[in-house]
Order: structure tokens, then sequence, then C-alpha cells
């Protein structure tokens, strides 16, 4: 979680104060074809899992169902999660009814799980629908007699309209500690292993789309976009400023207290046919060795919409030792003009390879503000994050509209924040990196490391998928435009 730029605070605690659940995962709202399991006694075999559940939101109706779970191993051998998946069966409110799931924190971290919705090829009274959870491969495995811990997940109304769920198969608003639940079934690889399903149903462990996946064909429609290759010389190319953007030189945080933010050390060079640009931070363990970057927008124009950016993110330096508490930057924000200022706003991509703020190694945030005090520190904020290497060129896609802000990486989901931390003043779009301190890496031997942009891409008020994201850039590159600014001044 940045620390924001006009802080003076050189450090950010890695928790604040949060007004919801600190870590949300979203999937996109599918429509799967018909599929349900069977019943089947749950045993010891070598290779078993049984379901535990309890419910977070108990009445008959509520904004959103809030299924907790657990998954145990309760075989004699080691189980993969990747290998897992279960299903908790609902009724729909109408026939159009969409849902979107989100995680709102989990044991094994919300970016490891992943909740998609299929229809029953056979509907009962009290399921027509399923919500069904699968694992990544970062969710490990589970000895014999193991549990995941709590995975607090949460669905709810596409167009946030109150749901029943009393008439919901899977649903019982009396179980509020966690107990087997077998109205929630369970796959181990294509074996059902565990509970049993709405009645008439025959599994399905390969349902395919029903809904329409967009293609990287299909751009979305058009509207007022920033688009930039970042095609320029070097930090003094006048094109820079004429495009709109600041090559950071003022003092001032977030980072290393005495540290310079050097427009010399943003570079550009060509990379992969195309233009990149690069922020190198370098530092020889002082302050005044320190030397930071940052590009932002000189206009603060920008608020509702798709953001996007293409970002190589940097686990080693370029030269020189190892271990220094980085940040590495993709972000939007505007002035805080008092301390716990509700219009204040910023939305940020944050990744540490070498852990920070308490964590012990690399990590990668999602993190949407509402306000904070520098002094004495609070802050109000959402985030989600991914205890692992994100080294590479990934995709980062941030999408904002009157309901929800969702955070894409590579395509996937990673984490959606409430409405509660809309922005009500527009922003301008930054990228930066900094260290958080010294501490990391304690020697005075030089080292840099590098951040690298390939482009940037804003629409307004429209919510492009990644893959209309990556249909628009690529429609740019083949007309060979470089540049294109035509959102209106806030």
């Amino acid at each position: 979680m940045r620390t924001p730029r006009t802080a003076a605070a050189p450090r950010r605690p890695r928790t604040g104060k949060r007004r919801t659940a600190v870590a949300l995962a979203v999937a996109l709202t599918a429509g799967l074809g018909s599929a349900a399991l069977t019943a089947l006694p749950a045993t010891a075999a070598a290779d078993s899992v049984k379901v535990q559940y309890r419910t977070s939101a108990t009445g008959a109706t509520a904004d959103q169902a809030e299924p907790w779970f657990k998954v145990v191993n309760n075989g004699s051998a080691a189980v993969s999660l990747g290998q897992v998946k279960f299903r908790y069966y609902f009724k729909a409110d109408s026939p159009n009814a969409q849902y979107r799931y989100a995680c709102s924190w989990a044991v094994k971290g919300c970016a490891n799980i992943t909740g998609t919705f299929g229809t029953l090829a056979n509907p009962t009274a009290t399921a027509d629908r399923y919500l069904e959870i699968t694992f990544t491969a970062g969710a490990g495995t589970l000895a014999p007699g193991a549990d995941t811990g709590d995975m607090q997940l949460r669905f709810y109304r596409a167009d946030w309209q109150t749901l029943r769920q009393s008439d919901d198969y899977s649903f019982d608003g009396s179980r509020t500690a966690y107990g087997d639940w077998d109205k929630v079934t369970a796959q181990l690889g294509s074996t059902t292993v565990w509970g049993t399903a709405p009645g008439g149903n025959t599994p399905d462990p390969t349902p395919t789309p029903t809904g329409p996946t967009p293609t990287p064909t299909d751009p979305g429609p058009a509207g007022a976009t920033l688009f930039d290759d970042f095609n320029y010389t070097s930090s003094t190319d006048p094109s820079i400023a004429a495009h709109g953007w600041s090559v950071r030189s003022n003092s001032g945080g977030p980072g290393v207290p005495g540290a310079a933010w050097s427009p010399e050390n943003v570079t550009f060079a060509a990379e992969g046919g195309n233009s990149v640009m690069n922020l190198e931070t370098s530092t020889a363990g002082s302050g005044e060795s320190t030397k930071q970057t940052e590009v932002l927008t000189k206009a603060t124009k920008f608020k509702n919409g798709t953001y996007a950016a293409r970002v190589k993110f940097s686990d080693a330096p370029k030269y020189g030792p190892d271990g220094d508490h980085l940040v590495q930057t993709f972000f939007t924000i505007n002035d805080l003009k008092a301390p716990m200022a509700d219009d204040y706003a910023e939305y940020d991509f944050e990744y540490l390879p070498n852990g920070g703020w308490g964590e012990p190694s690399n990590i990668l945030y999602t993190t949407s503000w509402e306000t904070y005090r520098p002094d004495p520190w609070e802050a109000v904020n959402q985030h989600t994050e991914s205890r692992t290497s994100y080294a590479g060129w990934h995709d980062l896609v941030l999408t904002i509209d009157n309901n929800a802000i969702t955070y894409y990486v590579d395509g996937q989901a990673f984490g959606t924040h409430d409405a509660r931390y809309l922005p009500e003043r527009p922003m301008s779009i930054n990228f930066n990196q900094w260290l958080i301190d010294l501490a990391g890496q304690t020697g005075t031997a030089p080292r840099a490391y590098d951040q690298k942009v390939d482009y940037v891409l804003h629409v307004k008020d429209q919510v492009l998928t990644p893959a209309q994201v990556a249909a628009k850039v690529g429609a740019y590159r083949t007309a060979g435009t470089a540049f294109v600014d035509t959102v209106p001044g806030a």
C-alpha cells in the first residue's frame, strides 16, 4: 500500500483501518453449461476431501450471499488443491438474473481462489444455478487431516438488487459455525468425493460457457481515450510535456528521506518491437545516494472508466546486491486536501519484490483508498494481495464504474473493491519506483533496479474487458498511432 506522494512519512504499515473485508478477488459473471454432481459418501480413501460451511449472512434476504468454507483433507494422502473444486447450489432470483463472485478474505489467498457460475441441467425448486470454486497452483497442497482455513466468499446480483437465499439448496441460515455440509459437493480431479447435488443432475466436469465471451478482435465501444506507446527519445524530449506528462524532479515523499527524484533515470528504448519506458531507481545505502523515478500526467482529469498498462516488474537488481525494500507501481491519485478528507482517491498496483511494510518477501498489492491521515497515521482503504513473484511483463487493468473498482492481472480478475471507495474527484495517472526504507539491504555498494512500461491506456466512462483492452491497443499499433488524448479536461 503506497505512501501517498503528498505524505511525509517514509514508511506505511501494511494494514490500516478498513471499513470492510481487506482482500477481495472478483471473477466476472459467466453462464456455464449444464452441470451438477451426484451424491457420493465421503470416505477416508487415500485421496479424499470434504467441505465445511457456515454463513455470515443469515437472513432470508440479503444484499449478498456470504457462504464461508473450509476444505478438509479427510484422506490418507496429500491433496493438491489445484485438483479440487466444489459447488454451492442456489435458486436464481429470476431467469435473467446475473451474479458476481467475490472473495473477502482467505487463508490461502484470494488470488488463489476462483469462482464461476453455472446452470443445472435439471433445475429443482431450490436450485437452478451453482457457484463453483476452484484453486490455482499457488494454493498449494493439504496434508492428511489439514484444512484450507477460512475462505470468506460472497456473491451478489450484478444489478445490486436484494437477493433471496432462503430458497437456496445449499443455504442454511442457522449455520453460523463451521461444520460438515453435504449440500455442497466436491470433486477431486474428475471424481465426486463429497456431498449430494440437487436431484436429477449428473456430473459434468468440463462445462462450457453459454454467455458471450469477448475476444481480442472486439475492442469495445469507442470513447474518449488516452493512449501512449511511450515512443520518446529521452526524458527531455519536448513531446513528453506536449503530451501531458511530467517527469518528476521535485523533492518529497514517498520514499527514503533525502532521496532525489531523477528525470535522467527515466529512459526510452526499443524492446520487443515496441518503444518502452524504463524507470531506474538506484541507491548506495543512504538517502543522499538514492535516486527514485516517477512519471505522471500533469492533468487530473481521469475518473471512471478503464485504466490499463503493460508493466515489467523486476525481482533482481540490474547491478549490485539485492534486497532493497522497493515499490514498483502503476496508479491513479488526486491530492489530499486535509487529513481524512473524504474526496481523496487513489487506486494502486504496487509490487514489492523484496517485501516491506512487514512483509518478508515479494508481494503484489492492489489498493483502493477512501482517505488517510499522515500524522498520526490512519488509513481507510481496501486491498487485495498475492504473495508470489511477479517478475516479468504483466498486463494490468483497472476498471471503475458506479458500482465497484475491479483489478485484473494478465486477464484474470485479481480483486474487486466496494462502491464506498469510488472516486469523488478526477485523478492523475502515475508510474513510479521508490524505496520504502534502507533496511532491506544495509550495504553501501551501489545497486539499481528497473521498472519498464510498454504502454498506458485510459478509456473514459467505459468498462472494457482485458481482451478488449488488448484489442484496442493492438488497433492503435496496427494503425501506427503512438499517442492520442481525447479525454476532456476536468
